[in-house]
């Protein structure tokens, strides 16, 4: 074969580069309407101790208590991936995969119809990745995966500060082993979660539990503006690891439709990506995505803004390493 012939036919020997890319450090084009859709075209491996940052997809969500689906949320997100894999990054401009090592593990093996190895089974799966020194990038599922996703990070650095977006508290009572109303109550009951350094950012719904974390609602973002919260929260958690927690319910239901338990009088979009990019500062030492439900989704709306929230994470994690 001529050079000439090689190098025409690159094209059609590197696509579905989900699979078939052996470099970590690169990426290449491909039709945004074909091919294997791991997150953002990312490789798709097991090999743990050799990325700076491991995606998987957690598809639970048997702990709801109003509109099921988001047990299909990671695969309708890495869907909505692929048009932020084809160009460098906005606002950023860089590809963050030329600073950072970034696979995409699949999903973990859970099994609904035992609901006792729930929490063991997450936390056994997220521990093996954390243990390797990667950060863990998690894409629910329902907002419960965050409880054995805690219990996990906290084993590996200590009790952490939560940074939470959320139009709930999820500081309830618990009525049952399962409810994604209540986890981080539970998470706070057993150590693993610093109160007096954890903040909450986007509530609109009421609990007259006060466990002392510090929130932020969704009318005072509207009232203050972003530059005021978002001083509000890097002064709140500088210098403390940070695990960053994000139900896509905190926008609107007009952003964000496809969802379990809508809220209206949420965040807009440009409102939540501009306070995300502006953390670049924080130790955030793990990220869960939660509560995409695509069958309440239209066009997509809900899987491109989740897809859009976790790039930009992944961008300031290079920013922090460049």
């Amino acid at each position: 074969m001529s050079k000439d012939t090689e190098k025409n036919s690159i094209p059609s020997l590197l696509s579905d580069q989900s699979w078939k890319n052996d470099d970590l450090y690169r990426r290449f084009h491909e039709p945004t309407y074909s091919g294997a859709t791991s997150f953002l075209r990312r490789p798709y491996s097991l090999a743990y101790d050799k990325a700076d940052i491991v995606i998987a997809g957690i598809p639970f969500d048997c702990a709801t208590t109003y509109r099921p689906g988001c047990r299909l949320g990671p695969r309708a997100v890495r869907s909505a991936s692929v048009q932020l894999a084809e160009l460098p990054s906005f606002p950023f401009g860089f590809d963050p995969f030329s600073i950072l090592r970034v696979i995409d593990s699949g999903d973990f093996i859970l099994n609904p119809h035992q609901p006792e190895t729930i929490i063991s089974g997450i936390y056994e799966q997220s521990s093996a990745i954390i243990n390797s020194g990667a950060s863990l990038l998690s894409i629910g599922g329902d907002h419960f995966i965050s409880y054995p996703l805690l219990k996990a990070h906290a084993e590996a650095f200590g009790p952490i500060s939560l940074l939470q977006f959320d139009a709930h508290c999820d500081t309830w009572q618990s009525i049952g082993e399962f409810d994604h109303g209540t986890m981080f109550l539970r998470a706070i009951n057993e150590g693993l979660i610093n109160v007096e350094s954890s903040i909450q950012v986007g509530l609109r719904t009421h609990n007259d539990i006060d466990v002392g974390i510090k929130q932020i609602t969704s009318p005072q973002i509207h009232e203050k503006g972003i530059p005021a919260v978002l001083e509000q929260i890097l002064a709140h958690l500088k210098g403390n690891k940070v695990y960053l927690s994000f139900d896509i319910d905190v926008l609107d239901p007009a952003y964000a439709p496809g969802t379990g338990t809508p809220v209206s009088g949420g965040l807009a979009s440009w409102q939540v990506l501009e306070i995300l990019r502006g953390l670049t500062s924080l130790n955030m030492i793990g990220f869960d995505l939660v509560e995409v439900s695509p069958p309440f989704d239209h066009a997509e709306i809900t899987s491109i803004v989740a897809a859009t929230i976790i790039h930009d994470w992944i961008c300031l994690k290079a920013l922090q390493k460049s």
